[in-house]
């Protein structure tokens, strides 16, 4: 009977002792951490020419590809190059010929979390093909674009086209309502499309000049040039918002049904009803009510089992 006695304050103090250490220990439920949301950077990009060509040879049996560009540049980068050669097998004996040459050439291009910009420039610029030594495709004076994308703003393209422009030696005159096509008799044709912008609600595009090449120069041993020759063109995308990540809230800890009838208070408690005693301030978060939970837990446990040891000596103090 003695040793009974003695020992249900031992198993109380351990139910005690072990309800204090769950509430110690930090790390057996904390919640999730948080991340801060950030922005991704824009692209932007600018090219002064790109050339997409086939040269066939006057056999019929060879043909070469063409595919050149002058100051091409991913944000962030500059280039200045005033000069394009370009040498092909078969044509000219091999020798280079300059396929662009120009008085001002230059690209830039921009980004960062806020705002991306790409810008192209050309001055007194001549093209000239393979097959047409003394014959321009084309002369420009002055040809610019520029394409911006800002957060919190519609992205724009502009393109601006000054000067007089000459194709295949003949003075053109182009408008924005629609391609010019132009005919030269013993040449071929080539088609242009002056001012192409275009704009979606994240991306913008300006090109100054796209040319659909198609011409017979008969020289050089080059029978046929075709393709397309793109001048001044810049691109942009305006960089990416990325929201903040929301905490999760920890889920809930459901009372099992025998805790229920040995906890009658702790269940109501989880069920959404505020205790009849407030706790103490301690600095903790929301996972402060869930150490209470755990142990109040206990405590019930430990009560039981001190009340089961007591019916158990008196029954043994009456027999």
């Amino acid at each position: 009977m003695n040793s009974n006695t003695f020992r249900m304050p031992t198993r109380r103090c351990a139910a005690v002792t072990a309800a204090a250490a769950l509430a110690a220990s930090p790390v057996a439920m904390a919640g999730p951490a948080q991340a801060t949301g950030g922005g991704a950077e824009g692209r932007a990009g600018a090219v002064i020419l790109r050339a997409g060509l086939e040269v066939s040879l006057l056999d019929k049996t060879v043909r070469v590809p063409l595919a050149a560009s002058l100051n091409a540049v991913r944000a962030p980068a500059t280039a200045e190059r005033t000069t394009l050669s370009v040498q092909l097998d078969g044509v000219d004996g091999g020798r280079p010929f300059s396929m662009l040459r120009a008085d001002v050439a230059s690209t830039r291009a921009t980004a960062d979390k806020k705002r991306a910009e790409g810008y192209a420039n050309l001055a007194h610029a001549r093209v000239r093909l393979p097959g047409l030594p003394l014959l321009s495709l084309i002369e420009v004076e002055k040809a610019t674009s520029k394409a911006v994308c800002e957060t919190g703003s519609r992205p724009v393209a502009e393109s601006n086209l000054l000067g007089t422009v000459k194709v295949l030696g003949k003075r053109v005159a182009l408008t924005t309502g629609g391609p010019t096509r132009l005919q030269v008799p013993g040449v071929g044709e080539v088609t242009l499309d002056l001012s192409h912008t275009h704009t979606t609600s994240r991306t913008a595009a300006a090109t100054a000049l796209k040319l659909k090449v198609a011409v017979n120069p008969l020289s050089l041993n080059v029978a046929e040039v075709n393709g397309a020759v793109t001048l001044v063109e810049a691109t942009c995308e305006s960089p990416r918002a990325v929201a903040p990540r929301t905490p999760q809230e920890p889920a809930k800890a459901q009372p099992s049904e025998s805790e229920s009838e040995s906890a009658p208070g702790l269940a109501a408690q989880s069920a959404g009803e505020r205790p009849t005693e407030n706790l103490a301030e301690t600095g903790g978060d929301s996972g402060t009510k869930y150490l209470a939970i755990g142990a109040a837990l206990l405590l019930a446990l430990g009560g039981g089992a001190i009340a089961l040891a007591r019916g158990r000596a008196k029954a043994r103090g009456r027999v």
